[in-house]
């Protein structure tokens, strides 16, 4: 892979806002849509259908369907929504999964030890449960097709084309954990570095698959879990009980564990396996 010997600063400038802005801005006209059909018209979705169409649109911009032939390339490039082979695809989901499972013992022993303010979704049993369904839906899918397109396919691509893989993995994991991330409230430096060990999931599996699409499927499956089963129950768990330190904890903690080793092990053959089938340039660095 090419890479300049000195990334100008302006560069960098550029490419951090187009990236952020493809990472923010639509989660922020979703917000603003769902917001104002709930209030005005709350028995016709039409902020889904509408956002649908905007996702629509964005989608085919950035994958480079307008524009003049470089820059539709250079976009549909930078996008990397490359299908990957099955091999890589499924080693790619075993390394992604383990590594979320991982995360979830993380996260459930740091709010044993940190009180955590919990999330939930929003209470939505007072609108038609059509409207809920297709809200819901909508926002656990804009999340990560934001994130990934922005912060692990325009961020990264660019990224890897000024600095080392290695670099541009760690740099594009600390941008999204500086990002807003629920749940709200909580304390910064436990929120940092657990959303760093995160992005370094989906920044490894992008650089090495050169493709966000099984970041993008496990990303998708991973937040539904941490909205659905872990961040509701956070305000209930605690360290010490009545007789000793809770067994869910120590259990919790061999999840952390067992799953990283897993998914350290799963990615060690994802990129064997990527290896394999890259040219040898694109090798990791």
């Amino acid at each position: 892979m090419t890479r300049t010997q000195s990334p100008s600063i302006l560069t960098l400038v550029k490419l951090a806002f187009v990236s952020l802005a493809i990472t923010l801005v639509p989660q922020g006209v979703w917000s603003a849509l769902i917001v104002t059909n709930l209030r005005t018209s709350p028995a016709v979705p039409w902020s889904v259908f509408a956002m649908a169409i905007l996702v629509v649109v964005l989608a085919q911009y950035l994958r480079g369907r307008w524009g003049s032939t470089n820059t539709a390339a250079a976009r549909r490039e930078s996008l990397r929504a490359t299908v990957v082979s099955g091999e890589t695809f499924v080693w790619a989901g075993l390394a992604g999964a383990f590594s979320i499972t991982a995360l979830i013992g993380v996260w459930i022993v740091l709010a044993s030890v940190i009180r955590m303010p919990g999330s939930v979704l929003p209470d939505l049993s007072k609108y038609p449960w059509w409207t809920a369904v297709l809200a819901v839906s909508m926002g656990m899918a804009i999340s990560p097709l934001c994130e990934q397109a922005g912060i692990w396919g325009y961020l990264q691509e660019g990224l890897e084309r000024q600095v080392s893989g290695t670099t541009a993995v760690i740099v594009t994991a600390l941008v999204f954990a500086l990002l807003p991330h629920p749940p709200a409230g909580m304390a910064l430096v436990p929120r940092v570095l657990f959303f760093f060990l995160v992005g370094l999931v989906f920044s490894t599996m992008a650089y090495l698959t050169k493709s966000i699409l099984p970041g993008l499927a496990v990303h998708a499956l991973g937040l539904l879990a941490f909205f659905v089963l872990v961040w509701p129950h956070d305000t209930d768990r605690r360290l010490v009980t009545s007789v000793g330190t809770s067994f869910w904890f120590w259990m919790h903690v061999a999840q952390a564990v067992v799953f990283a080793g897993l998914g350290l092990a799963a990615f060690g053959t994802l990129a064997r396996v990527c290896a394999s089938k890259a040219p040898s340039d694109e090798m990791i660095s």
